[in-house]
């Protein structure tokens, strides 16, 4: 096996490879998915926080917060009315400003009733307070402690739909990519006769498998970038989520190999898909329900992928606490490098004992 090779074959399949209906599902679809779940449950056009207030007196808070860039300002004219928007989701945090707040701001420790939706964001919960003492200061013109005494609406429980959705938004984008494409190109290869005739030139046929498996993982995990982008959700340490999303992609495009090298035809490779769906997108379902014991989870190999994307992206962990995670997927993809592996040599070995 040398690099040379491996880099020709790769351009002349970047160059000359089939641009066919699994190129559109592999990396169309999932880039629409990502964009319709957005519209239709996300904030794909505005990632403010909607922060609602009740402003019992006339305080001069409320101007600086409605100049805020940071945030969506929304004035109600009642608790009633403001604990209404924060219980169907209008506001992610209700505020209510008592009539002699000015006057407390210079007491000290300034203390205030919230109410929150129990399906918002964790980003916007964290926003809101530090856009709301950012005002207080510029009010009082000195810094003073914000306490905020929430009182939660709806499912706290519950997640976003946006939050949801992610898992099975970014599984698409890194397996559609990384399983499609080389075990396409492989059937393809086999389909018009060419691995045969690749057999008789200097490539070996781990050549062959290494650069469909090259370009597999780099559009996998481009794609996985992509519908985190898209999503509004690549946040926290980008270089530790792109490594996951690196290794999901190599786990991606080993099956994806290993299904291209055992069935012979197209519609083969749809009934296998179809039949391991469950595998590959089980976590999404237990995410989209948290009703759903956690646990459940461990049993699928994609979960130790999209667990610790979710964590880094969304829940603001730090590598400590997604560690194990990523272990055990680097674990899944040493054991499918030997599977690969495998597979080649004997395949290999076939292609020998025909062509002697």
């Amino acid at each position: 096996m040398k690099l040379n090779r491996v880099g020709i074959l790769v351009r002349n399949e970047v160059l000359h490879g089939p641009k066919d209906v699994m190129l559109v599902i592999a990396v169309v679809f999932p880039i629409l998915a990502a964009l319709f779940i957005n519209l239709a449950f996300g904030n794909i056009f505005t990632d403010k926080a909607k922060l609602g207030v009740y402003d019992q007196g006339n305080s001069r808070v409320v101007p600086v917060l409605e100049s805020s860039d940071t945030i969506i300002y929304k004035s109600f004219s009642s608790e009633l009315a403001l604990r209404a928007a924060a219980a169907d989701g209008s506001i992610d945090m209700g505020i209510v400003l008592p009539g002699d707040f000015d006057t407390v701001l210079g007491t000290g420790t300034v203390s205030l009733k919230a109410f929150i939706w129990g399906e918002s964001q964790a980003k916007n919960r964290a926003l809101i307070p530090i856009a709301l003492a950012d005002a207080v200061r510029a009010a009082a013109g000195s810094e003073l402690p914000v306490t905020i005494d929430t009182v939660a609406l709806g499912d706290e429980a519950s997640l976003p739909w946006s939050d949801r959705l992610l898992p099975l938004i970014v599984l698409m984008g890194v397996f559609y990519s990384g399983l499609m494409i080389p075990s396409s190109a492989l059937i393809n290869e086999k389909q018009h006769r060419t691995l045969e005739a690749l057999y008789v030139t200097p490539a070996t046929l781990g050549d062959i498998f290494l650069s469909k498996g090259v370009i597999a993982v780099a559009l996998a995990t481009i794609m996985g970038v992509l519908t985190l982008v898209l999503s509004g959700s690549f946040n926290g340490p980008a270089p530790l989520i792109v490594l996951v999303l690196f290794l999901g992609a190599m786990m991606a495009t080993e099956i994806g190999l290993l299904t291209g090298a055992w069935v012979s035809d197209m519609n083969s490779l749809f009934a296998v898909l179809k039949a391991g769906g469950i595998l590959l997108f089980g976590p999404a379902i237990v995410f989209m329900f948290p009703q759903i014991p956690s646990w459940v989870g461990y049993v699928f190999p994609t979960y130790y992928v999209i667990r610790p994307v979710v964590d880094l992206a969304v829940n603001g962990a730090s590598f400590g606490d997604v560690a194990v995670f990523i272990g055990v997927l680097a674990a899944i993809v040493a054991l499918g490098g030997l599977a690969v592996a495998s597979v080649v040599r004997r395949l290999s070995t076939q292609a020998l004992r025909l062509n002697a």
